[in-house]
């Protein structure tokens, strides 16, 4: 199994992690402030030498590792999650074919990286700065990807903040994703490869 290929599944669990993290706090208004921290790092990592690298360690990824492996494994047969994740892959798309895009969120993060460096990426000033550069750039994409959730907390600036940033974190896992050469295929024929290379990471 090569390296890359078993990066891969980093950038996917990444990605899940980020995606189940949305869907907490949709549905609750509250966050796990450690791997949400996990995920607004990773958009601030972009030179980093691996796909470990772009999360801080493996060990940050576990809760993301173990519910990949759950669906690849047909443990966890819920859908809601996958569905989202297909969405996000799919914007994922889309904001690559846009160049402009690209450009404009690469440099509003390089601008904002300072204070994110200074303060932490989970202060509210930072996260109110992501969400609104993702609302501002991928949001207007279309289809948008749509998050369900209870309307009392979707209806909370600071709580659509947040889920705004926690996507936008997501699609920079989508974006490692692709770059690892990963691609739809991987679902259809390596789900077993994918899970054992999980375990690997989790052992």
């Amino acid at each position: 199994m090569s390296n890359q290929f078993s990066e891969r599944v980093l950038a996917l669990a990444g990605l899940a992690q980020a995606l189940h993290q949305v869907r907490r706090i949709a549905e609750t208004g509250h966050s796990e402030a450690g791997v949400v921290q996990t995920a607004l790092d990773s958009v601030f990592r972009i030179d980093a030498a691996d796909a470990a690298g772009v999360f801080g360690r493996v060990s940050e990824l576990n809760p993301g590792l173990r519910l990949l492996r759950g669906y690849l494994i047909g443990e966890n047969k819920e859908d809601t999650l996958p569905r989202l994740g297909m969405a996000v892959l799919q914007l994922e798309r889309r904001f690559i074919r846009r160049g402009d895009l690209g450009s404009a969120v690469s440099e509003a993060v390089d601008r904002l990286a300072p204070q994110a460096r200074q303060v932490g990426s989970t202060h509210p000033e930072v996260i109110a700065a992501l969400g609104n550069l993702y609302a501002e750039t991928l949001s207007q994409l279309r289809p948008r990807v749509m998050v369900q959730g209870n309307p009392h907390y979707l209806g909370q600036p600071g709580v659509v903040a947040e889920i705004r940033a926690i996507l936008l974190a997501a699609v920079r896992a989508a974006v490692l994703w692709r770059q690892l050469g990963g691609s739809y295929w991987d679902f259809l024929f390596s789900r077993r490869a994918m899970a054992t290379a999980i375990d690997g990471w989790l052992n």
